[in-house]
């Protein structure tokens, strides 16, 4: 019986190998913890040493925090992704996410109803719960507050352009499109705060909280950010 040695190691641009540390923190932060994103497990990841990691991230406060970012702007560029003239309402992406034709008039009012359709889909559990866990040990970790402070700011403003776009071409009415939008994410990260507790007594009130905060917000009715033929 023969045995097989180690694979030859591939030596991968700096750009590259840094890239793929963060992706695989990132991970791990979504799937079990911000708490569990370490030199060794995310080494153990990538099937290289420990000591390789620590080469591009000697402190994994670094590595954590750039985890946290890379993790939730993933997430913000499928949720509501900014198109290439930089209006960052997403208006037209048909990429093949289950959305469906409901969300592809490319209208602001579509963007938005693709956004808090996604956003309260059990698919985005894992975001919400990073966002709790960042926010928690924001309090003890600076390096990574700042991170979570540059993400919000992100998020809201995504948020910001869309309903602006909505504004200007008459689809919603909204004095103050940038405190619209603060009050929307609170209410998303209101109802992400019982991720943790009671996932499965989420009902309709908490599920689609944001959603009906911006209906309210934009002059819409009742149900008019939700896709076509769902529940109220």
């Amino acid at each position: 019986m023969t045995s097989r040695g180690p694979g030859k190691r591939v030596r991968k641009a700096p750009a590259e190998r840094r890239h793929e540390i963060v992706a695989a923190a990132a991970q791990v932060g979504l799937v079990e913890g911000l708490e569990c994103i370490t030199l060794r497990r995310v080494a153990d990841e990538l099937g290289v040493r420990p000591g390789l990691v620590g080469h591009y991230f000697p402190a994994a406060d670094t590595l954590v925090a750039e985890a946290f970012t890379a993790a939730t702007m993933a997430d913000l560029d499928t949720l509501l992704p900014e198109r290439p003239d930089g209006s960052g309402d997403g208006s037209g992406d048909d990429s093949g996410d289950g959305s469906g034709d409901d969300f592809g008039d490319g209208s602001a009012r579509a963007v938005l109803r693709r956004f808090f359709t996604l956003m309260s889909s059990a698919e985005f559990d894992n975001v919400s719960r990073l966002w709790l866990n960042a926010r928690h040990l924001s309090r003890y970790r600076p390096g990574l507050r700042e991170h979570v402070v540059a993400q919000e700011l992100l998020w809201c403003t995504r948020i910001e352009k869309a309903i602006t776009a909505g504004t200007e071409s008459g689809e919603f009415v909204c004095a103050d499109p940038r405190a619209a939008a603060v009050r929307v994410l609170v209410a998303i990260d209101g109802a992400s705060a019982y991720i943790n507790t009671s996932a499965e007594q989420r009902g309709v009130p908490i599920t689609h909280l944001a959603r009906t905060v911006a209906e309210a917000e934009l002059g819409l009715g009742a149900g008019a950010l939700q896709p076509a033929g769902a529940p109220s």
